[in-house]
């Protein structure tokens, strides 16, 4: 790299190997010239110009009209469509799974030993219900008679709850499947041991709508299993996605039908198991959600 680099080629006003009087005879220093009143040529005067704090009150003002443009510019649009996103979408071409934004539906209706209730008529409102009824139907409410009969109902159309009522009833008391996974034949867990059933939503999206129908997959993670000292089923993780088919019945989505299919799975963490105490500990505090898009 020759001398002085880039910069000082580029900044040599006489170029290579010459002399400027106004920057002093070594070339390569930078020096600065000043010009005093009358330097110009005999009997001239300097241009006049500007002060340099006049200069400076001019900027000012510019940037702050422009700040003030633009600040009231960037409320427009967006603000009529409750949320932004648009350069997210163009830059993804609008394939993107959206996050929530406000859409002016009231919430749905919580339930104790049912799910929730009251779902838009919309697409979102078909990804809410399709994700509390995943959590409904993988819960740990399905293993006792008077909830999951409760749950059935709110969950399916009413042409299709009864089959699904007999078929649920089968398996959910078959004591061959009951002692399996570890529980009484009453469906409850053993005396120190606390039973763990819940689907943790992660994901959803709308396979087809055509207004009172819609087709809609949710990708979720499932706790499954017995907390307790000497438990032979402890609590594992799995992955599944599950596909609804809904119908908008009575004011309210209900399934006709659901197919499950295992994942995706993400590749485990090494993160040590916590022990029986602290995952029975931690399913008695931490209470599930109301999903709703």
């Amino acid at each position: 790299m020759s001398d002085g680099g880039e910069y000082g080629r580029a900044h040599d006003p006489a170029g290579p190997g010459g002399t400027d009087p106004a920057y002093g005879r070594d070339p390569g220093r930078l020096t600065t010239r000043t010009r005093l009143p009358g330097s110009e040529g005999s009997g001239g005067r300097p241009p006049t110009r500007p002060g340099r704090s006049l200069i400076t009150i001019v900027a000012v003002v510019v940037l702050l009209i422009a700040a003030i443009a633009f600040a009231n510019r960037g409320g427009g649009k967006e603000d009529g469509k409750g949320g932004g996103g648009s350069a997210e979408e163009g830059r993804n071409g609008g394939a993107q799974a959206q996050p929530t934004a406000p859409t002016g539906q009231k919430p749905v209706k919580p339930g104790t030993d049912t799910p929730a209730s009251g779902f838009a008529h919309t697409e979102q409102g078909a990804q809410s219900a399709a994700a509390n009824y995943a959590v409904a139907l993988s819960g740990d409410g399905m293993f006792a008679d008077s909830t999951r009969q409760k749950i059935v109902k709110a969950v399916y159309a009413p042409r299709v709850a009864s089959d699904r009522m007999d078929d649920l009833d089968r398996v959910y008391t078959d004591p061959k499947f009951l002692r399996g996974i570890g529980l009484k034949k009453d469906g409850s867990a053993p005396k120190g041991s606390t039973f763990v059933a819940r689907t943790i939503p992660v994901g959803a999206k709308v396979l087809d709508y055509k207004d009172n129908k819609a087709r809609v997959a949710i990708w979720y993670s499932s706790l499954f299993g017995l907390a307790g000292e000497g438990s032979k089923t402890p609590v594992t993780e799995s992955w599944y996605t599950n596909t609804f088919e809904l119908s908008w019945l009575d004011g309210d989505w209900k399934v006709a039908d659901f197919k499950q299919k295992e994942g995706p799975t993400p590749i485990g963490k090494d993160q040590a198991a916590s022990s029986a105490d602290e995952m029975a500990d931690a399913v008695e505090r931490f209470g599930g959600f109301t999903y709703a898009r």
